[in-house]
């Protein structure tokens, strides 16, 4: 069972990652609050992302964990995320050449990093399609392991965002890139990569359990 909630953790981690990695409203904000604040801008941000996140996860689940356990709805989520994650790594691949890192600075004075952390989260439309898919589709393959596998998808989903945004302003309080755009571009590629494989295990989460239900 060990084996099984590591797995859990490390694939969630890198899903999430892949998604961080990509710029959206939150890059932006932690750019512009770490020239302000330093470093401790970026995990402050990614604070406020979690309370939204951990709301929404223990809003599912709790109002529902039947409507989860059917097996239509795996179904149904679990290709839905596959063409997701498929269409995320497309989108990831051909970016690749003109994928560009920048570190560029907005001054424009904000609201607190926790408060700015759940707008910007809020505000992006990635967010929504990414729980409304993928996210979903991930709290119930870990909802059949029960509380611990929510835990340590969570976890693993929350620990690459704190990773990959406290990078970020460090990179951005301590005044220089010392992130390329051509390792930027390899973590791109690497994370598309996975996703592409991940999404053939979801589909064929899928398609097995409908066939379950077929016959």
């Amino acid at each position: 069972m060990l084996a099984t909630f590591l797995t859990i953790f490390v694939s969630s981690f890198i899903i999430a990652l892949s998604g961080a990695l990509m710029p959206g409203p939150l890059l932006t904000v932690t750019i512009s609050e770490s020239s302000q604040r330093g470093f401790i801008a970026g995990p402050l941000l990614i604070a406020g992302h979690a309370i939204l996140e951990l709301i929404l996860v223990a809003a599912l689940l709790m109002g529902l964990a039947p409507f989860f356990q059917m097996p239509t709805v795996f179904v149904i989520s679990a290709l839905a995320g596959a063409l997701i994650l498929f269409w995320m790594a497309f989108g990831m691949f051909r970016s690749l050449p003109s994928m560009h890192f920048s570190l560029e600075v907005n001054n424009t004075r904000r609201n607190h990093p926790i408060i700015s952390g759940i707008l910007m989260s809020v505000a992006n439309p990635y967010w929504v399609i990414w729980w409304a898919t993928i996210g979903l589709g991930y709290i119930l393959y870990s909802w059949q392991f029960g509380f611990w596998g929510i835990v340590f998808f969570f976890t693993g989903h929350i620990l690459a965002d704190l990773g990959w945004y406290s990078l970020i302003s460090a990179a951005v309080a301590g005044g220089r890139s010392f992130l390329t755009d051509r390792l930027y571009r390899g973590m791109i590629m690497a994370c598309a990569v996975f996703l592409i494989v991940f999404a053939g295990y979801f589909a064929y989460a899928g398609i097995t359990k409908l066939n379950t239900i077929i016959s």
